[in-house]
């Protein structure tokens, strides 16, 4: 029960990472604001079930990262509240694969608007929560492409290198006030995303790793859950890659 008593905020919460840390962190004792893109009949049954289970609070709230506009309106829902907000793990997005000379500028400012843009903006909301009680870890998901700039992975894997980047400084000007952030970096995972990639790159990627396996996301909630919790309490600015040895 490593996140007893405390309130979590968790984007992309309806499948792949996300619903395991959101899974994760309820079975921790953690209240979370389940963030989602839209309804579903399946998801609601699931909180409701997780919720009962594990005997927490978890609130669905629904927006597009790629609306500004629902983005303040989810944030102002969660601030509305009057609850402290002591984790903010920002882990939606979307992944996209292609040459560079093959990438469009549409497509170049749909990968940042959703994977770089969005979380800034919804981060500044969550922050104004968490300096009221000078307390908060922040954990964004990037990806070890934001680090080893993988071929045909130049746009996917710049939105992420921004992600990690950011992560650093927001660390430098919120450690003084009691907010930790930090970054994980997936390698290859088992998650609806994996079957946009070639099988040839994944198996490459697979054996390019000192485990010689793909990755599980419980692995990477696991990881979450340490950054979230006080176990981690001298971490920050640091990006944790859980990529089974890639680096």
């Amino acid at each position: 029960m490593l996140l007893a008593g405390r309130n979590a905020v968790i984007t992309g919460c309806n499948r792949g990472i996300g619903k395991r840390i959101l899974t994760t962190f309820a079975e921790n004792g953690s209240n979370i604001w389940a963030c989602v893109r839209k309804p579903s009949d399946e998801f609601e049954r699931y909180v409701k079930e997780l919720s009962a289970r594990c005997a927490i609070e978890i609130w669905p709230v629904y927006f597009d990262l790629k609306d500004a506009a629902q983005i303040k309106e989810a944030a102002k829902t969660i601030m509305s509240t009057k609850k402290k907000v002591d984790v903010l793990v920002n882990n939606a997005g979307i992944t996209y694969n292609a040459l560079f000379q093959m990438s469009t500028i549409d497509k170049m400012k749909e990968v940042f608007d959703v994977n770089f843009f969005a979380q800034m903006i919804f981060s500044q909301f969550i922050v104004k929560l968490m300096l009221r009680n000078k307390r908060g870890s922040i954990i964004n998901i990037a990806s070890s492409a934001g680090i080893d700039g993988n071929a045909g992975r130049s746009v996917y894997g710049a939105s992420k290198a921004a992600i990690i980047c950011a992560t650093k400084a927001m660390s430098a000007e919120l450690g003084g006030k009691g907010i930790r952030v930090n970054a994980i970096a997936p390698g290859i995972t088992k998650t609806r995303m994996l079957s946009s990639m070639n099988e040839e790159i994944i198996q490459e990627s697979v054996q390019a790793s000192h485990l010689k396996r793909v990755g599980d996301p419980d692995e990477v909630a696991k990881a979450c859950l340490f950054l979230a919790s006080d176990m981690s309490s001298y971490v920050t600015g640091q990006t944790l890659r859980v990529d089974g040895g890639l680096g």
